[in-house]
């Protein structure tokens, strides 16, 4: 799933969070909860907003950090779990978190 079909995918499964949307930034989606951005669809991918003590469950699992481009990485974001995406309970608890990530910075 490409494009906008796997942006209105990820919404779908984000559901039982209020006030979740997608906006177009960079060729792809950044994801927000309440003006918070803890996500970005980026080619097909789901990548979500990390800090010290989220990272290891992705790096657990051998996600890797968002590279909009060869020359960059975002290690602030990993990439989420196929079967974490296709279970719409986990991923709106992963998402939870990631926008904890984000709420502690403000």
């Amino acid at each position: 799933m490409k494009g906008d079909s796997f942006k209105d995918f990820v919404l779908d499964q984000l559901q039982e969070l209020d006030d979740v949307e997608a906006r177009r930034m960079f060729g792809g989606f950044g994801v927000y909860r309440d003006e918070i951005f803890f996500g970005i669809i980026h080619k097909g991918e789901l990548y979500f907003k990390v800090d010290e003590s989220t990272v290891r469950e992705y790096r657990r699992r051998k996600m890797k950090p968002f590279r909009p481009n060869a020359k960059q990485t975002l290690k602030s974001y990993y990439r989420v779990p196929i079967d974490i995406i296709e279970d719409g309970d986990q991923l709106c608890e992963w998402a939870e978190k990631a926008i904890g990530c984000q709420e502690t910075k403000r």
